[in-house]
Formats: structure tokens, sequence, C-alpha cells
């Protein structure tokens, strides 16, 4: 896969992810819910760490972990010019690291910039371009809304840990971005032997 071909996939990914961000933003107060189906629901969340709303402590956490995720894509776009460049890098890596580096780029714009380009979702819907942020550049909220509730209920009390408490499967709460990099991750996984097979000249 060429470059040219990695670099439209990202920005496919990208404008999908910051559009469905921008029309939740908009159009849904924070922790409105949708029913899609009974095992499909958009959630309006807003994520300040990292999955499943892990945060760093501190002050300067969330400076912190923007900072770092900053880093890490400069890292992975490396990653991806490098492998392209080599040519006999396979498909299969290539488009992971472009699905890595799409999602790790479209919950950094978020982090970056909708604190200072966005109002409070609280209560009312967010006004984009508003003379009120809610927040400073580096401080912004990731936008999460897609969530599989597959299964709720209480586990039978045989169960270790979990045993005759209420618990759902599957919890996360998620978007794009999210998706992209989980995907990309997964083939890296998955397709390990494919994703590193260098190819003959």
């Amino acid at each position: 896969m060429s470059l040219r071909k990695a670099y439209l996939l990202i920005f496919i990914i990208l404008l999908v992810d910051q559009v469905s961000k921008i029309y939740i933003k908009t159009n849904f107060i924070l922790g409105e819910e949708v029913e899609v189906f009974k095992w499909f629901k958009i959630l309006f969340i807003e994520n300040e760490g990292m999955a499943w709303g892990t945060k760093i402590p501190g002050a300067y956490g969330k400076l912190f972990l923007t900072l770092f995720r900053l880093v890490a894509v400069g890292g992975i776009g490396y990653w991806l010019w490098d492998s392209v460049e080599r040519k006999h890098s396979s498909n299969y890596l290539i488009v992971a690291i472009a699905l890595i580096l799409a999602g790790a780029f479209g919950n950094i714009i978020d982090s970056v910039f909708y604190g200072v380009i966005f109002d409070d979702s609280h209560q009312q819907l967010a006004t984009l371009f508003t003379d009120k942020p809610y927040g400073t550049w580096f401080h912004g909220q990731v936008v999460d809304m897609f969530y599989f509730p597959f299964w709720h209920g209480y586990l039978p009390g045989w169960v270790p840990i979990w045993g005759g408490k209420e618990f759902t499967f599957f919890n996360a709460i998620f978007n794009v971005a999210d998706m992209a990099i989980s995907t990309g991750v997964g083939i890296l996984i998955f397709f390990n032997k494919k994703a590193f097979h260098h190819k003959t000249a």
C-alpha cells in the first residue's frame, strides 16, 4: 500500500470520527441516551482520560496524557512512513498502523481543541466555536457515544469475583477513533504472521 492510500484511509477515519463527535456534542446533552436496538444505544459521555475513563491523577495529569499522546502519534507516524518506505512491509501492517494512527489522532483532536471550541454539555446542547469554552488548550474531553450492553443482570453467586453482583456485558462506551485503534491492534494480534511478513523482492 502506498503512503498516499494510507493517508487517505486516515483522512476518512478522522472525518467520520470528528463529524460523529461534533454531531453528538451539538445534538445531545451530556448523559442523554437514544436506544437504537435493545443491545445498541447512543449514549453521550465525555472521557477525561484513557480507556474506561481511567485518569492520571494530579493537576497536570490531563496535560501529561495529552502530551504523551502527541509524542506517541509522532512515533506511530514515523512507523507508518518507515514501513511504507521499506517497500517490503505487508499491507496488513500498513493498514494496522494507519488505523491506530487515525484513532490516536482523532482522540488527540478532542483533547487539544474541544476545551476551547465548545461550551459545557451539562444540561444544555454544546455550541461549536463558543465564546464561553468549558476548558483550556490541551484539556479537552474525549467524546464517546457507542454503547453495546449485550447483557445486563445479576451473575450467579458461584461466579468468581463478580458473583451475585450486577453486571453488564459489554459496558465500554467508545467512539470511531477507539474502534480504529482496536481494529488496528486486532490486526497486529490476530494476523501477526501476515502483518510482520516481509515481502520478497
